[in-house]
């Protein structure tokens, strides 16, 4: 498989040339993580009765609070009105409390029940984290981690120039 397709200057000639979905950086990327996610979830539900956006919200607001609806929304891939939701239904269960923050917005902190869950929950994705790099040398752990921001860095690149 190549990393790249070549291109010549031909544009039929690239129509043989082209990937299948499969062998798609983005789509091999996609399915990796949708399985990493989907076993995080099903452990997560099983051991803190949590979603895996409740999860991640715990999890930012644990790593920097307090965090406004919109920034959270922002760091864990959601739109706000997700976002708010999810807020909400962690409110409603003494895990976050809402206070108004400068303007109109509302900052989100962990209740004490609320940080004793997220150390249990950054415990088991710890726990998750290692278990995964125990299949990479260390080498090619530094390898993914650079590979890895280079690719964010491009794909918010990419994004921006959509728009």
């Amino acid at each position: 498989m190549n990393a790249l397709p070549s291109r010549s200057a031909d544009p039929a000639a690239d129509e043989t040339e082209l990937l299948p979905i499969r062998e798609l950086l983005s789509y091999r990327l996609h399915r990796v993580a949708n399985a990493l996610s989907r076993s995080a979830a099903l452990r997560y539900r099983r051991e803190f009765d949590v979603s895996l956006q409740e999860w991640r919200t715990i999890a930012l607001l644990g790593a920097d609070e307090p965090l406004t609806v919109n920034r959270l929304a922002r760091l864990a891939g959601l739109d706000k009105a997700q976002m708010s939701r999810v807020a909400a239904k962690l409110a409603e269960a003494g895990v976050v409390e809402r206070e108004p923050g400068p303007g109109r917005t509302t900052q989100l902190t962990l209740t004490r029940g609320g940080r004793s869950i997220y150390h249990g929950l950054i415990g088991a994705a710890n726990e998750r984290n290692n278990a995964f790099l125990v299949c990479l040398t260390p080498l090619e752990q530094e390898v993914l981690d650079s590979a890895l921001r280079k690719l964010a860095t491009l794909a918010k690149a990419l994004e921006r120039s959509e728009r």
